[in-house]
Parts: structure tokens; C-alpha cells; sequence
């Protein structure tokens, strides 16, 4: 399994984790607003509901986020070599690794750290299109692109 590869299968186990407990969550919620029973208290009964239901809301959100990045993993090319900055590129610099793909936090793999973004997070947007030498600015540090895969 090539670097790409084992980035990716990191990637993909997040989006699946992140999947499973937003599921637990709503079905959580739905048990909780179908068995909540009304009491004497109108108003706290009325208020808890409503609060369920926004996080019921919240929490479509994150699923429907978690669906597009599903989508997004399962179009993405883990043999596909780039020599310019784009949507599931690694990218060496002076100061870190990065992987464009998702949003997924830091992912080690053997003795290297890769920090895994989306293309649209701001430094994302800064490096689309650079190539090897190119150098970008974000938060006032400058580093270089030396390696793009």
C-alpha cells in the first residue's frame, strides 16, 4: 500500500467513524423525543423538546457533511500522481506535510506526520495550484512547497 493509499484508508475511517456516532446520536435523539412524556411542567416539557430538536437539526448537518466527504472519498484516485497542488495532493513543505482531501486532524504513518485539510480551509485555498518552489504565506509564516504528490 503506497503513502497515498494509507492516507486515504486513514481518511476514510475517520469519515466512517464520524459517521457511526453522528447516527447514534440522531437515533438517540429520536428515541428520546418519541418517549418523553408530556408532564405537569408545560413550559420545561416544551423547552426540552425544542432544544432536541435543534440538536436533531445540528446534527443533519454534520451528516450531510459526512456524506459529501463520503462522496469526495469515494471519486478519490489514491494512484493519481500531481506535480501541482490539487484535491488529493501531499504536500511536503518546509515546516509540514499536508494531505488535501478532509478535514481529518493529524494522521501518522510509519514515521511521518501529515496534517489533513480540505482544499476549501484557508490554507487549503493558499496552496491550490502551487508547485514545487512556490512559497505561501499564512499567519504571517512563510514556508515552501519542496515535494507535491
Amino acid at each position: 500500500m503506497n503513502l497515498k493509499e494509507k492516507l486515504y484508508h486513514h481518511c476514510l475511517d475517520y469519515v466512517n467513524q464520524r459517521l457511526q456516532v453522528c447516527e447514534n446520536r440522531i437515533a438517540s435523539i429520536k428515541e428520546d423525543l418519541f418517549s418523553e412524556t408530556k408532564s405537569s411542567a408545560g413550559d420545561k416539557h416544551e423547552t426540552g423538546r425544542a432544544m432536541l430538536q435543534l440538536e436533531r437539526e445540528k446534527l443533519g448537518h454534520q451528516l450531510a457533511t459526512i456524506e459529501q466527504e463520503k462522496k469526495l472519498l469515494a471519486n478519490f484516485n489514491p494512484d493519481a500522481m500531481h506535480t501541482q497542488v490539487r484535491l488529493g495532493s501531499i504536500v511536503k513543505t518546509t515546516q509540514q506535510a499536508y494531505f488535501l482531501l478532509i478535514s481529518a486532524g493529524i494522521i501518522k504513518v510509519d514515521t511521518e506526520s501529515f496534517i489533513s485539510i480540505s482544499p476549501q480551509s484557508p490554507i487549503g485555498q493558499l496552496m491550490i495550484s502551487k508547485t514545487v518552489g512556490d512559497t505561501v504565506t499564512f499567519r504571517e509564516n512563510t514556508f515552501e512547497i519542496v515535494e507535491v504528490s
